[in-house]
């Protein structure tokens, strides 16, 4: 049961990133910005990080 709550809530953790990330790239579009500034934005950042961190700790571990 603590298993299945934890991939829940891991879930709906990314769900949440990803959409404000989506807003972010639509917002961006509509002020015509370039395309590297939603990656700039708060959303962008946590996602850049963490896909980071997961090569780090893959090649680490590895």
């Amino acid at each position: 049961m603590i298993v299945v709550l934890k991939m829940a809530s891991a879930l709906i953790a990314s769900m949440i990133l990803g959409n404000w990330f989506i807003t972010e790239v639509k917002k961006s579009k509509i002020n015509n910005e370039p395309w590297y500034k939603p990656y700039f934005s708060p959303p962008g950042l946590l996602i850049i990080s963490a896909m980071t961190i997961l090569i780090i700790f893959g090649a680490i571990k590895s």
